[in-house]
C-alpha cells in the first residue's frame, strides 16, 4: 500500500510516467517529454495539467486532508476522491456526453486522472462576461434527469439501490452541505462572512420564523431522503461549457439525496448570476437581453427535467406501481418544490455564509454589490418560503419574474 502525500508538479509527472510505462492508458507515447503545472484554485484539491510536446494533456487532481481556506484545523477525509472518481464512472456510464472521464484513481494517494477540459471555459466565467450558452439547459437536464432516474428506486432494485446508498455514503461532506446550506446562514456563527452594511438584512432572516421552517424542513430531506446518486455540487463552477459542449466535474460532495437538490442548486447559480448582472451590465438593453436569455435557461432546464423524467418514469420504471402515471406526478411535483426550496437556500448561503460566488464579490461597486446582495436574500428567502405553494411550473415562473422585476 501506497502512504499518501500531497503531490508537487514534479510527483505529478512521475506518477503519469510510471502509468505510461504500464501502458495504462494512451494519452501520451512511451517516450513523451512531460510538463506539468498546478492551477487549482479550489479549497479542498490540488489540480495539475501533465502535458507533452504534442498538446496531448491530462489533469491530475489529488484531494487534500483539509480545507485549503481553513487550513488543518479543518481535517476532511481522503473518501472524497474514491467517492467523486466512483460518481463520475456512475454516472458517466449513464451519460457519458455529460459527464467527465475518469482514466485511472488510486484510493491510496486519493488521486485521480481524468481527460483535460481546458478547451471548454467553466461556466462561471464565461457567464460573468455574459457569454450564452443555448444548449445548457437541455444538456444539464438530461444529465440530471438521466443520471437522477437510473440511480433510483424507480428503476433499481431495492437491493441493488441500497448497496448504492451504502458504496456512496459521503457523511463527511454531507455535514459541510448540511451546516454551510442549511445551518449557519440562520445564526450567528464564525464561519459565515458579509459586510457589516448587510448586518439588517442578515437579522431578518435570522429573525424569520418561516423561513427557518422552510430551511429546517429542506435540511431534514436532505438528511433522509436518499432518492438518488446526487453529483452534490452542481455550481457554475463545476461545469465546462462551449457552444456544443457541456460537461460536469467535481462530483466529490456525491451521495444518495433528494433529486431535487441538484437541479435547484443549478437554478440558484443561474439566479446569482442574474442579480450580479445588475452591477455588471451597465446598458439596460444589454442586461435585459443577457437576463432574460438567464431566465429562459433556468424555464427550460425546469420543464425539460420534470419532462424527461416523467417520461422515464412512465417508460422506463422496472416497478409497475410506481410507473403510475399519476404517482410519477405527484413524485415530480414534490421533487421540483424542494428544487425551488433548494435553489434558495443556495442564494442565501452564497451571499452571506462562508463560501461565495465570484459572480457577486467581484463587482468593484461596494454599493452596487451590496444591491445585489440584498436582492439575493429576498429572492432566496421568498423561494424557500413559497416552493410548497407553487405546484405547478406555472407558479414557480410567476414567483419568480414578480421577485426579479
Amino acid at each position: 500500500m501506497t502512504e499518501y502525500f500531497a503531490f508537487n508538479a514534479q510527483h505529478a509527472i512521475d506518477y503519469i510516467k510510471q502509468l505510461i510505462k504500464k501502458s495504462e492508458f494512451e494519452t501520451f507515447q512511451q517516450d513523451a517529454e512531460l510538463t506539468a503545472y498546478e492551477f487549482g484554485d479550489g479549497n479542498l484539491n490540488l489540480v495539475f495539467r501533465i502535458s507533452d510536446e504534442q498538446n496531448n494533456s491530462v489533469i491530475l487532481k489529488q484531494a487534500l486532508p483539509y480545507a485549503r481556506c481553513v487550513g488543518e484545523s479543518w481535517p476532511l477525509t481522503l473518501d472524497r476522491a474514491r467517492i467523486e472518481a466512483e460518481v463520475l464512472v456512475n454516472h458517466g456510464a449513464i451519460c457519458s456526453k455529460h459527464t467527465a472521464a475518469v482514466l485511472h484513481y488510486n484510493p491510496e494517494l486519493a488521486l485521480t486522472v481524468l481527460e483535460d477540459l481546458g478547451h471548454l471555459q467553466i461556466l462561471r466565467s464565461a457567464q460573468i462576461k455574459a457569454e450564452q450558452f443555448p444548449l445548457l439547459a437541455e444538456h444539464v437536464a438530461h444529465y440530471l434527469s438521466s443520471t437522477g432516474f437510473y440511480n433510483s428506486d424507480l428503476y433499481l432494485a431495492a437491493q441493488d439501490k441500497k448497496a448504492k446508498v451504502c458504496q456512496f455514503t459521503n457523511p463527511e461532506l454531507c455535514q459541510i452541505t448540511e451546516d454551510l446550506f442549511f445551518s449557519d446562514p440562520y445564526v450567528i456563527h464564525e464561519r459565515n462572512s458579509f459586510p457589516a452594511a448587510l448586518a439588517d438584512n442578515v437579522n431578518h432572516i435570522r429573525n424569520n420564523t418561516a423561513l427557518k421552517l422552510a430551511a429546517a424542513k429542506l435540511k431534514a430531506k436532505f438528511l433522509a431522503c436518499p432518492q438518488t446518486l446526487l453529483h452534490g455540487d452542481m455550481h457554475s463552477g463545476s461545469i465546462f461549457v462551449d457552444q456544443q459542449t457541456t460537461k460536469m466535474i467535481d462530483p466529490e460532495f456525491g451521495f444518495f439525496g433528494p433529486v431535487g437538490f441538484d437541479i435547484g442548486s443549478f437554478m440558484g447559480n443561474l439566479l446569482l448570476n442574474y442579480c450580479a448582472q445588475n452591477a455588471r451590465i451597465a446598458e439596460l438593453a444589454k442586461r435585459r437581453q443577457y437576463q432574460t436569455h438567464l431566465l429562459t435557461c433556468l424555464q427550460d432546464c425546469y420543464s425539460l427535467f420534470e419532462q424527461k423524467w416523467l417520461n422515464l418514469i412512465t417508460q422506463h420504471s422496472n416497478d409497475a406501481s410506481l410507473a403510475n402515471p399519476e404517482f410519477a406526478n405527484y413524485y415530480l411535483q414534490q421533487v421540483l418544490q424542494d428544487a425551488i426550496g433548494y435553489c434558495g437556500a443556495e442564494l442565501i448561503r452564497r451571499t452571506i455564509g462562508l463560501a461565495h460566488v465570484a459572480d457577486i464579490d467581484t463587482i468593484e461597486d461596494e454599493q452596487a454589490r451590496l444591491a445585489v446582495q440584498q436582492q439575493t436574500l429576498v429572492v432566496g428567502e421568498q423561494l424557500m418560503v413559497n416552493a410548497p405553494s407553487c405546484a405547478h411550473k406555472d407558479d414557480f415562473f410567476a414567483l419568480l419574474i414578480s421577485l426579479l422585476n
